[in-house]
């Protein structure tokens, strides 16, 4: 299409007197349009675009389309596609899926014309200080790692709608735990309590499985200690939360394009990613600060102090395998606690286990469900009494610590019977429980490397006398010289070269 532009060069051209053969090929068109705007008046824009009512060719579907329009009456929403596939079931050899297109614009003409209304959004109007809504989200897609190790994570974020002021808190799961210290950190970061807070339908905070789908008795409690009234989003109706939904999106590519800038996607540590995160929220806090001092103007006072929503779990017995089952997962405590009653205390990231009053033991909460933590330290006294049960044991994958115990057992495996082979591993967890986890590992790495089998006293006399274990090596490798390539390179195009100066005087 030529634009307006273009005709004015190429009149400036011709009343330079330039031909018009120079013209339009210095104004990049055809001769033709050269000569119909030479001899007209008007430019591209001006002129009026007929509106073609004809075909330009046959519509194939004319014969059929009475019954697919009785098919649409029917069931409007039905697809293009389907309709094609039931056409040709029905009309073998007449419609080639060549006429999909044709018949999508014609239903998509149908439902313009005749089908029914569509959902309608309406845009709202923020007012300061009136709402706050959050929401979970995955980062796994960043590749974050930590020490070198895959960082699997996601961020509570919440978002004052009418500033746009977000704040985010690091968790692991969508739990009520999570959600409670999410919003708390929010409302502080805010410096003020919003008059809504709006989710959407998570479990944590609606119990979804009832008709009413009222909230659950604890998200409503933290909401009646800050003053807050709760909302909740329809299932199924993100649109309905959109302003951290779309926040979302800008959060996790601002943190992506920050990793970019970085040149590196690994961490030291779990505080310096927070860290570095938290700065980039706060830069972009900065730049909605005059919307903000509204907000602010208009935010509730918040509470003295932040409310423990930790959830308190009483009389918990621990079964004859000296575990305890919490929210369908399994851990593992002490066995002098088998058949007693224990409380727990259940964290966001850890359990507390207390037996009258004494901390028992702290623990990391699994993310899942039906999963395990079991810590074979627990259970070795028994075990080593009961070595035939290792074979068939449940959480038998809990019972190698490090790849070292693991290699360990496959070798005995191989080198022994299933009965002989799970004994001396179980000797060897035992001694790994009551000396030195660390030095019996570094035993066995020895072992697995210089010996093609073993046995439980060979790696006892090694922790015995650990001075006698060489440390691991430790393989440096040097950053090449960039440089060093292009020599490379030019040696090969030499050779490449006389190569080349070679066949050609075989050849001649």
């Amino acid at each position: 299409m030529v634009k307006d532009g273009r005709v004015k060069e190429l009149r400036r051209l011709l009343r330079l007197g330039r031909t018009l053969e120079d013209s339009a090929r210095m104004a990049e068109m055809s001769e033709k349009s050269a000569r119909k705007y030479r001899d007209g008046d008007g430019l591209p824009s001006q002129r009026k675009k007929s509106v073609r009512t004809y075909r330009t060719r046959v519509d194939p579907f004319e014969s059929v389309w009475p019954e697919v329009e009785q098919q649409l009456e029917a069931e409007p929403r039905l697809k293009a596609k389907a309709i094609l596939e039931w056409l040709q079931q029905k009309y073998r050899g007449k419609f080639p899926d060549s006429t999909r297109r044709t018949l999508e614009r014609r239903v998509n003409r149908w439902r313009s014309l005749h089908g029914p209304g569509k959902t309608v959004f309406f845009d709202q109007e923020h007012h300061p200080g009136r709402l706050a809504a959050s929401d979970f989200t995955v980062c796994n897609d960043l590749g974050v790692r930590i020490a070198g190790q895959r960082f699997d994570h996601m961020f509570f974020h919440c978002v004052l709608t009418y500033s746009n002021v977000e704040s985010v808190s690091l968790c692991f799961s969508e739990s009520f735990e999570a959600l409670s210290t999410g919003i708390q950190k929010a409302f502080w970061d805010f410096g003020g309590v919003p008059a809504r807070h709006r989710s959407d339908s998570l479990a944590a905070a609606v119990r979804n499985h009832t008709s009413r789908r009222e909230l659950t008795e604890r998200y409503a409690a933290l909401m009646s200690y800050y003053n807050c009234e709760a909302e909740r989003t329809n299932a199924r109706c993100a649109n309905e939360n959109g302003d951290v939904e779309s926040s979302n999106g800008h959060l996790k590519d601002r943190i992506d394009q920050a990793l970019m800038l970085r040149g590196s996607r690994n961490f030291e540590s779990r505080e310096e990613y927070v860290d570095f995160v938290e700065d980039l929220i706060r830069r972009a806090n900065d730049n909605r600060q005059k919307k903000y001092l509204e907000d602010t103007a208009q935010l509730r006072r918040l509470p003295d102090t932040r409310l423990d929503t930790d959830d308190i779990v009483t009389d918990v017995r621990v079964s004859r395998s000296s575990t305890i089952r919490v929210r369908t997962n399994t851990y593992s405590v002490p066995s002098r606690l088998i058949g007693q009653l224990v409380d727990l205390r259940i964290g966001a990231e850890y359990i507390t286990v207390t037996h009258h009053g004494n901390v028992i033991q702290t623990m990391p909460r699994l993310v899942g469900k039906q999963l395990a933590a079991i810590n074979y330290r627990h259970i070795i006294d028994s075990l080593v009494r009961k070595p035939g049960a290792f074979a068939n044991y449940r959480y038998r994958e809990e019972m190698f610590p490090t790849s070292s115990f693991r290699l360990t057992w496959d070798t005995l495996r191989a080198a022994h019977s299933e009965k002989v082979a799970d004994k001396m591993y179980v000797q060897i967890l035992h001694l790994a429980a009551h000396e030195s986890q660390d030095a019996v590992a570094d035993a066995l790495r020895h072992l697995l490397a210089t010996e093609h089998t073993f046995d439980v006293d060979q790696v006892r006399k090694l922790v015995a006398d650990a001075a006698s274990i060489p440390a691991p090596t430790d393989v440096h490798v040097e950053a090449p010289q960039l440089c060093e390539f292009d020599s490379l390179l030019t040696t090969f195009d030499k050779e490449c070269l006389n190569h080349d100066q070679h066949e050609s005087e075989t050849d001649n």
